[in-house]
């Protein structure tokens, strides 16, 4: 994977990541009260929905441009979205004190960890190697701008 610094493209979705794997990790120790685990969620739901709106404004898009087979890559991807935020959708409506909750939570975080090696070790490394540095400059800061302004909610 080519890198162009810490604003371009694959970096800000890169630092996402390791955002969310942080949460994740605090989730997992299953610490705190339960107003804290909600806010957790809470902030993991913000943080998975406006990464998701980057990579369906930009980086699918110029993922279909430059990689030869990127269409259906991107539409699979694009299912999984659909997935993810129907799962964000029930987690917002349940407590952390009920049943359901750490099941439901347990899979969502599997669900986002296969997303994240998905496109750590396939996707960003075909669109490093294939899409102008200049271009996932442009998109970084578009992505950085973004993430300013774009909903945080499912």
């Amino acid at each position: 994977m080519t890198a162009t610094g810490p604003t371009d493209l694959i970096s800000v979705l890169m630092s996402d990541h390791r955002e969310v794997e942080r949460l994740f990790a605090e989730l997992e120790a299953r610490e705190g009260t339960v107003e804290h685990r909600r806010e957790l969620v809470d902030h993991v739901i913000t943080e998975v929905a406006s990464h998701v709106i980057i990579e369906e404004t930009w980086m699918f898009p110029v993922f279909r441009t430059y990689v030869e087979g990127g269409d259906r890559i991107a539409d699979q991807e694009m299912k999984e979205h659909v997935e993810t935020e129907r799962v964000m959708k029930e987690l917002e409506g349940l407590s952390p004190a009920e049943s359901h909750f750490e099941e439901l939570l347990s899979r969502f975080i599997a669900d986002i960890r296969r997303q994240i090696e998905c496109e750590e070790n396939e996707i960003f490394p075909e669109l490093g190697k294939a899409c102008p540095p200049e271009r996932l400059r442009e998109l970084g800061e578009k992505a950085l701008h973004a993430k300013e302004t774009a909903p945080t909610r499912p």
